[in-house]
């Protein structure tokens, strides 16, 4: 017999018409949950000169807004399992939002470096549990046949969320002040949390731990940490050149060895890293890291091109970004519905394809290239993430009992927000040794016996000298033109690497397909169709 509905934390298994009454409203409240943490991620970014004027703070002191941010934010992340059984996932989720709307408060109401940087670490100890949290929670929430719908909207704001962070965040810079970057999250969380509460039940098949592993939490602390610590400031302190990042790498390296040899071999693990015998969720994890390399490497660079090359806001960047993020959004919504008529490994293979293409033709953009040029590549790059994340998503949780979905949900997160820690350290490392090389190189080519730099310096010379400027000054202003010229051309050549090596390491990938047992979605019953 049905059982009557009772949203509001219940625990009681329900009947079957019951169980997904509420489903939408579910995907809606996690959905909006995930999106304010990711879009947290990125929305300091741009008000960083506006914050290191109103606090007095170094460009070097506040980094700490973000690091802290996402330092805290993957420590959380797979613990977030535990967590949810140890409170129940009811209390776990809404606290988690209410910690960080509580957090995205005191951030904005900060009157010193010390107390924003405090609070933005809470935010990430809140925003931590929103991500491999909301993903577990819709897959229980959907009925088999339509999980990947639910993937399918949780996609979207995992996808959306990035990309409109620094467009938000400029947006609300320019027309207001930075603590509202922080204040926008009250009303939005406060509505998650309250239909968090009333909708989301909590999970049937979790079991509390009766011991706490506090070596393990400890553990785990020290080296996502120092992992993340590192990848946030390592090209800044010249990466292994500095004994200080170094000591970070052998602590990470020695701490995570440490925390997976003691998770294995007691009987209540914080992290169950044996929901990894899984071959399919291995595999998938795996790709999450280099998915996450390649998107997040991607996001970060494109902005900086438009706005060092082409000189434009915040805004005005996001105005061109949009129309790829929206294609991602229609994609997978198409995706989701018809998942389990797909086949992970054929929709994943042709998302990598039309993402290296749209990365290819990315790389062939010059220093006089306008933004209808990059309309076309960002809507490839939309579409083709779009069919890789929710078939991938699906695919790698496969064969998970319902039981170990958090921790398998947990894992495939912390590697793609790993993945994408890595992809922006390496780029920007790359990026910033890529321009200083081809810099030295096009400088070879330009001296000072050369003709047409002759001619070109003469032509300069004289237009500035018609405006007033006499010999000599006009000679040093022609002489900067041109350095100015050369450096913009060796960005140019730059990004045009980095595009590609985004590219490649999302096709690099592609053989972890071979490792699925089946391409199929969760919960798919029958032959293909």
């Amino acid at each position: 017999m049905a059982t009557a509905a009772a949203p509001v934390g219940y625990a009681a298994p329900q009947a079957s018409e019951d169980r997904y009454r509420y489903k939408y409203l579910i995907a809606i409240s996690v959905t909006l949950a995930a999106v304010l943490e990711l879009i947290d991620t990125s929305i300091v970014n741009v008000a960083i000169p506006h914050m290191m004027g109103n606090l007095g703070a170094t460009l070097d002191e506040i980094a700490w807004v973000s690091t802290g941010y996402i330092i805290a934010n993957v420590i959380v992340i797979p613990l977030s399992a535990w967590l949810s059984a140890h409170f129940g996932r009811t209390r776990y989720l809404t606290g988690s939002i209410l910690l960080f709307v509580m957090a995205s408060f005191f951030c904005g109401a900060s009157r010193s470096l010390g107390a924003l940087v405090f609070w933005r670490v809470i935010q990430g100890i809140g925003g931590g549990a929103l991500l491999s949290t909301a993903q577990s929670t819709l897959y229980e929430s959907f009925p088999p046949e339509e999980a990947g719908m639910g993937m399918a909207i949780f996609g979207m704001g995992v996808m959306v969320g990035p990309t409109i962070g620094p467009t938000l965040g400029g947006w609300i810079t320019d027309n207001y002040s930075w603590p509202w970057i922080f204040y926008i999250n009250v009303p939005l969380g406060i509505a998650a949390a309250i239909m968090t509460w009333i909708y989301v039940p909590n999970a049937e098949h979790q079991e509390r731990a009766e011991s706490i592993d506090g070596w393990g939490i400890l553990l785990l602390a020290i080296g996502i940490g120092s992992l993340q610590w590192m990848l946030e400031r390592g090209e800044r302190y010249d990466w292994f050149d500095s004994r200080f990042v170094t000591t970070l790498a052998v602590v990470a390296f020695v701490s995570l060895a440490g925390l997976i040899w003691r998770e294995l071999t007691i009987d209540e693990p914080v992290i169950d890293f044996r929901v990894l015998k899984s071959r399919q969720l291995t595999a998938g994890v795996a790709f999450a890291t280099l998915l996450g390399f390649a998107l997040y490497g991607s996001v970060f660079i494109l902005p900086v091109f438009l706005q060092q090359l082409h000189g434009f806001t915040a805004w005005q960047t996001g105005k061109v970004i949009l129309p790829g993020a929206l294609a991602s959004a229609f994609t997978m919504a198409i995706v989701g519905r018809n998942a389990r008529r797909l086949d992970a490994r054929y929709t994943v293979v042709a998302g990598a394809l039309l993402f290296f293409y749209s990365m290819y033709k990315l790389s062939l953009m010059t220093y006089d290239s306008g933004t209808d040029e990059l309309w076309w590549p960002l809507i490839y790059r939309g579409v083709g993430l779009g069919l890789i994340f929710v078939p991938l998503t699906n695919a790698a949780m496969a064969d998970l009992d319902v039981a170990q979905l958090h921790q398998g949900t947990g894992l495939f997160n912390l590697t793609r927000q790993l993945g994408g820690s890595l992809g922006i350290a390496l780029m920007a490392t790359m990026l910033a040794r890529f321009v200083k090389t081809n810099k030295a190189l096009l400088t070879e080519h330009v001296v000072s016996t050369d003709p047409a730099v002759l001619g070109r310096m003469d032509a300069m010379s004289r237009a500035l000298m018609a405006h007033g400027a006499d010999l000599a000054t006009a000679k040093m202003q022609a002489m900067k033109v041109i350095d100015m010229q050369i450096t913009g051309q060796a960005n140019v050549l730059a990004f045009s690497k980095i595009y590609i090596l985004s590219g490649l390491a999302l096709v690099g990938a592609l053989p972890l397909l071979l490792l699925f047992k089946t391409g199929r979605a969760r919960g798919s019953m029958g032959p293909m169709h």
